[in-house]
């Protein structure tokens, strides 16, 4: 389990430390105050230095993976990623682990000495010679001191991604709300099964449709598929019983699948209603402390905190609140702000309504 982070020089962080972590937690912040920021970097350094992680970054901000690729648009992308897009600093992310020690990334930008250049018959160099030569390098410090190095670059054909030949020493799942699909959730529920485990999903979702006696994985319909039996006839989907029990099942499956890992949640409380939250973090923290997993979620909802509260304590679970970056009355940075809320002061806040989103 992860006990703190320190972020450098990524997206809207110049220097930031994450400490107080618990085994669940919840971020909370007005807009563009970094928390979706902070999932990011994190992904990155639980991915240890591969490159496919800086993949699902794109994930949670919405763009799609598996689009047309555009030199221009990717240069784009990856200048993003650096601090006032400053690519002349490198990104570094660290975080000291209870079980692993201090874990590290360093994320630099290559600019090589020489570029080969092709040219088309009217002369033009072609476009992707013009960034092929530039590359992302992931420079990762695992467990024991371990190195390891990926680089990512765009090519004639594509992005070209060499992994680190290195083992992960933990494993994470990343969740959004546009993430996921019922073929990937039904083959979590097989996996789950085979080890004995399913009685926690069917329990988790029992929350929301205490009709539902049973829940299948098979591929009656061509494609493989979550079903249940809620006293019909015949089976139906779960997709069709509504989004709050898709998010369900995806997060109790996102823990199964990262035990001893971390899963990452961008705002936890989409397609849950206000009043079965209190159930829902119940069945999470279950499912934590079964499958060893810690949970770091980010929210905007002061109802999602109440009901975090409310189920599972001031004990139970940790709160934390980033603040966006300002300027003094000279223009100066202040740099963005990170509070973690002790027991006591979490229950007086929610208490007294006071901004802690």
């Amino acid at each position: 389990m992860f006990e703190c982070f320190r972020i450098q020089n990524y997206r809207v962080f110049k220097d930031i430390e994450i400490s107080g972590l618990s085994r669940v937690n919840l971020f909370g912040g007005k807009n563009n105050t970094g928390k979706t920021s902070m999932l990011e970097a994190i992904s990155l350094l639980v991915g240890a230095g591969d490159p496919r992680w800086l993949m699902s970054t794109n994930v949670i901000r919405g763009l799609d993976p598996g689009s047309t690729i555009v030199p221009q648009s990717v240069e784009t992308l990856w200048q993003q990623l650096f601090y006032h897009l400053d690519t002349s600093k490198p990104i570094e992310i660290e975080g000291h682990h209870r079980s692993h020690g201090l874990l590290s990334l360093k994320i630099t930008w290559e600019r090589p000495q020489t570029t080969q250049l092709t040219f088309d018959t009217a002369g033009r160099p072609s476009e992707a010679d013009l960034v092929s030569g530039r590359s992302l390098i992931f420079q990762y410090s695992g467990p024991g001191g371990v190195q390891g190095e990926g680089r990512v670059r765009l090519n004639e054909q594509g992005l070209e991604i060499q992994q680190p030949s290195i083992d992960v020493p933990f494993l994470g799942a990343i969740l959004t709300s546009r993430t996921g699909s019922n073929q990937e959730d039904a083959t979590r529920l097989g996996q789950l099964r085979i080890k004995k485990h399913g009685q926690i999903l069917l329990e988790a979702l029992q929350t929301i449709e205490p009709r539902l006696q049973s829940i299948e994985d098979n591929a009656a319909s061509g494609t493989p598929m979550i079903w249940g039996d809620i006293g019909l006839s015949e089976l139906v989907p779960l997709s069709t019983m509504g989004e709050g029990m898709t998010r369900i099942a995806r997060l109790v499956l996102a823990i199964a699948t990262a035990s001893e890992g971390v899963v990452l949640v961008d705002e936890i409380e989409n397609g849950l209603h206000y009043s079965v939250q209190p159930k829902v973090w119940k069945a999470i923290d279950k499912a934590a402390q079964q499958f060893d997993t810690q949970i770091l979620a980010t929210t905007h909802s002061f109802e999602c905190l109440q009901s975090a509260y409310k189920a599972l304590g001031p004990q139970g679970f940790r709160y934390h609140r980033l603040s966006a970056r300002l300027k003094n009355r000279r223009g100066e940075d202040i740099p963005n702000r990170f509070v973690t809320y002790e027991p006591g002061t979490i229950d007086v806040a929610i208490r007294h309504h006071l901004e802690v989103r």
